[in-house]
C-alpha cells in the first residue's frame, strides 16, 4: 500500500519538473524597472523582429530579451496605471529605456505627451519565441 504512494507521489514530483521545465503559464517572479518610452507613426506597417506588421494600435512593445509572445503587465511607478501588452519586437536601442510601447498602450498608460515615465514590467505569461 505504501508503494502505491510513493508512486502517486514521485508522478506529480515528475509532473511538476516537466511543467516547471516547459515554462507553464506563469510569469514567475520577473520584475524590472526602468524607463519606457514609446514609438508608433513612423514604424506604422513596418515588420517588426518577430516577423509581424507594426500596428500601432495593437497593445504591443519592443523589449531588448524577453521571448516573443509574452505578456507582460506595464505598470506606470509615479500614477499606477497599468498596461499588459504582448512583446512583438526588440528594442528599444536608446540608453537608460527598458521598453518601448506601442502608441496605443502609451495612451493607456497616459504618457503619450511626456513620452517616457518610469515604470515597472513583470511578467503574466512566457512567449514561446
Amino acid at each position: 500500500m505504501n508503494n502505491i504512494y510513493l508512486v502517486a507521489g514521485l508522478a506529480l514530483v515528475a509532473a511538476g519538473l516537466i511543467f516547471g521545465f516547459m515554462g507553464g503559464t506563469g510569469g514567475g517572479d520577473y520584475y524590472e524597472t526602468g524607463v519606457a518610452s514609446w514609438y508608433g507613426p513612423n514604424f506604422q506597417g513596418k515588420t517588426t523582429a518577430s516577423g509581424e506588421t507594426f500596428d500601432m494600435n495593437e497593445l504591443t512593445a519592443a523589449h531588448k530579451s524577453l521571448p516573443f509572445g509574452t505578456r507582460v503587465r506595464v505598470t506606470d511607478l509615479a500614477s499606477n496605471r497599468q498596461v499588459v501588452v504582448r512583446i512583438n519586437d526588440r528594442g528599444p536601442f536608446i540608453k537608460g529605456r527598458i521598453i518601448d510601447l506601442s502608441k496605443q498602450a502609451a495612451e493607456e498608460l497616459g504618457i503619450v505627451n511626456s513620452g517616457t515615465a518610469e515604470v515597472g514590467l513583470q511578467v503574466i505569461e512566457w512567449g514561446n519565441d
